[in-house]
């Protein structure tokens, strides 16, 4: 038996022995991730910012703070969450009661990416402990001393038959999907998600793909421009547009197309400075494959904001390219990083057609004072999430479920909706033995004129 078979059935032993089911042993794991957290605060940003350069600022609120503020709400809520549900039942099932049990699945895989490498693998493991579950987290190799981080900070705070992190490349990642687990969630890449939902299959483990998509945001001709400019600025750029959620490409309409982007460009520049490239606060590209992959595609359109780059420190900067069509690479598949082209429409249905053309995005974002563009465009774009004259922003509240829709992801997480992902809702009619009602029971008279009765 390998390391990793025994881990595994250790987790399970610990699973079965209905510890982690405890309300009390719930609340104080999480009372005591929250305190681990707060104790290596500057050990993660300090991690945060050798594998990305992320600032300081930047690191507290995308990656420490949101999950702080996400365990904070699990504690003042779990009890609520816990409680079985009661639920409506018919009149046809009078004398009984109908309740929903939360159920933990077990011993659960997360495997988490690297953009945002401590926020994604902590938030899905609240989800995981407070539904009363067993856990093991694989990090990204791409960011090894977060991940070497989250190792440190995982071993001192619970024993490893509750939850673990497992580190290593892709051959780990592989070497988990062979093994036997109740759960799986997944945030990544749709390729990658592709190959983890083969390997559910096998075992028909359920699974959460958190992916990704090319992510609209539609500017119209009734936007306020200045302020619209400053939240896609900051929701692009945002570490470097390495986010999922990060607009990927901009629908201008014509009448304000030119307008807009010297707005754009003023708002690059409040952010990160005339010279982002020497900005110690701007994040760099994970790797050498994603910056080379990057900048081929600084040769399609106009180049009309940015465009500059330097390979030694793996930097581009905030960029925006015009003279774009569906055709061009760029349009292809969702670009992750901070290279942004523009799409100009006349017609507001040109949007939706053309959104409508490709696969679901995983956000969406509109821009207009308009209440009836606003509804039609949520009532007609099929997509995971997204804001009104923002960006970015929804996903930072535990009170709105975050996911994707077809190839965008399945399932949801945040909040409430975490403790729901990794539980089973069990449902248990609780029936009265006062009496017996006679017209299910093939015997009786006239039976199936009292069903349909009852039933019509």
């Amino acid at each position: 038996m390998s390391k990793l078979e025994a881990l595994i059935r250790n987790q399970h032993t610990f699973f079965r022995s209905g510890k982690s089911k405890e309300r009390e042993f719930r609340l104080n794991a999480l009372k005591k991730l929250r305190e681990g957290i707060q104790l290596y605060e500057q050990h993660i940003i300090d991690a945060l910012n050798q594998d990305l350069n992320k600032s300081e600022f930047e690191s507290y609120s995308t990656e420490v703070g949101i999950v702080l503020e996400e365990i904070r709400f699990t504690i003042k809520n779990l009890h609520k969450w816990m409680r079985p549900k009661k639920v409506k039942t018919p009149i046809t099932h009078i004398g009984s009661s109908s309740y929903l049990y939360a159920q933990p699945y077990g011993v659960t895989l997360i495997l988490s990416p690297w953009n945002y490498p401590f926020q994604l693998a902590i938030a899905p493991l609240i989800g995981a402990i407070a539904a009363g579950n067993c856990a093991i987290v694989k990090p990204s190799e791409l960011t090894p001393n977060t991940s070497n981080l989250l190792h440190r900070l995982i071993s001192e705070l619970f024993p490893k038959e509750y939850i673990t992190v497992v580190q290593g490349s892709i051959e780990a990642s592989q070497a988990l999907l062979q093994e036997n687990f109740d759960y799986i969630f997944f945030t990544g890449s749709v390729p990658v998600g592709k190959v983890v939902m083969e390997a559910a299959s096998k075992t028909l483990t359920p699974v959460t793909l958190e992916l990704g998509g090319k992510s609209p945001c539609i500017v119209h001709n009734d936007a306020n421009l200045k302020l619209a400019a400053k939240r896609i600025a900051w929701g692009k750029y945002l570490n470097a547009g390495q986010t999922c959620v990060a607009p990927d490409y901009l629908y201008l309409h014509k009448s304000i197309a030119t307008d807009f982007i010297l707005h754009l460009k003023r708002a690059i520049n409040d952010l990160y400075g005339e010279q982002p490239l020497t900005n110690p606060n701007y994040t760099r590209i994970v790797n050498e494959k994603h910056f080379n992959r990057l900048t081929a595609f600084l040769n399609e359109g106009k180049t009309v904001i940015g465009g500059r780059t330097i390979k030694e420190i793996r930097t581009i900067e905030p960029t925006v390219l015009v003279n774009i069509t569906w055709e061009d690479t760029i349009m292809q598949d969702e670009i992750f990083g901070p290279i942004l082209p523009v799409l100009e429409y006349d017609q507001l249905d040109q949007v939706i057609e053309g959104i409508a053309k490709h696969p679901n995005p995983l956000a969406l974002y509109l821009f207009s004072e308009d209440k009836r563009t606003q509804q039609e465009v949520v009532k007609n774009v099929s997509f995971g999430g997204g804001c009104l004259n923002d960006t970015v922003y929804y996903i930072a509240t535990p009170h709105l479920p975050f996911g994707g829709i077809g190839t965008s992801g399945s399932g949801a997480y945040h909040g409430k909706e975490s403790f729901n992902t990794f539980s089973h809702h069990k449902s248990i009619l609780k029936q009265t033995t006062r009496f017996d009602l006679p017209f299910r029971y093939p015997n009786v008279k006239n039976g199936l004129k009292k069903i349909k009765y009852f039933l019509k």
